[in-house]
């Protein structure tokens, strides 16, 4: 009886599943068509790595993604600590700084090119940056403020009472104790940046599409083995980093 009451979780899983796992066996197949098994063979890889336009584009995804990592990180540090330090009951001023992780995507990518419009600011790599920091920083904001609710205030307390200032406590007793959280944070950012579409189809120009952007206008004619390899590696890379980010927020909870 009970295996049979699991058997709505498995049935889940596999319906879940089930086009990823066909996306990747089907990476490796050596025909050109994506629908017919022509035996095995990694040759569409080798496409792929020759691709300029797939390689131009992979190129400005990870400008955009670290950029907004890094920013976001930085950002949403401080507003963790800032909120919680001084507005730790403020309702509003937390809600406020979680809103862009909770707006739909479509809702974020319109306001943020009609700001840019406002702005008369051109796009390009550097407006899909701070677009994603917007996002992004929600995000750390976030993961760092669960890592402050485990940390021990008199740690701090204890630093000022031996004579260290609010800049020598931060950076030598904060820091260190949030470390796990921003890293988790971090890595989640640059997930989430790695395979955002919405928002970088909004405000990004022509001349500079993401990865995203490059796949969305092959598969306009149609898929072929080379996205099935595209969409495998990027499957690869985000999996390995939000695996990365979740025993980095397992370390958190435990620490």
């Amino acid at each position: 009886m009970r295996r049979l009451g699991a058997l709505p979780l498995w049935l889940t899983y596999v319906f879940l599943y089930t086009p990823v796992v066909v996306l990747v066996v089907m990476s490796f197949n050596r025909s050109e068509s994506p629908y017919e098994w022509g035996g095995f063979g990694t040759g569409w890889y080798g496409t792929l790595v020759r691709d300029d336009e797939v390689l131009r584009g992979l190129g400005n995804t990870v400008i955009v993604a670290a950029g907004a990592t890094a920013l976001s990180t930085v950002l949403g540090t401080l507003l963790a600590v800032g909120l919680a330090r001084h507005a730790s009951r403020s309702r509003v001023l937390h809600a406020l700084s979680v809103m862009p992780a909770v707006l739909p995507d479509i809702v974020l990518a319109i306001g943020l090119l009609a700001f840019y419009s406002l702005i008369s600011a051109t796009l390009g790599l550097h407006s899909v940056l701070l677009a994603h920091t917007v996002f992004g920083l929600a995000f750390v904001t976030a993961v760092v403020r669960a890592r402050i609710a485990h940390v021990d205030p008199s740690l701090e307390e204890a630093s000022r009472d031996l004579g260290a200032g609010e800049i020598t406590t931060f950076l030598r007793v904060t820091l260190p104790t949030l470390a796990p959280g921003i890293v988790a944070g971090a890595l989640l950012v640059f997930t989430l940046s790695l395979d955002e579409f919405v928002i970088a189809f909004f405000t990004a120009g022509p001349q500079d599409p993401t990865l995203p952007i490059v796949v969305y206008s092959m598969i306009r004619f149609g898929v072929t083995p080379e996205i099935n390899a595209l969409a495998t590696l990027l499957l690869a890379v985000s999996f390995t980093v939000v695996i990365a980010a979740q025993r980095m927020s397992r370390l958190t909870e435990a620490l």
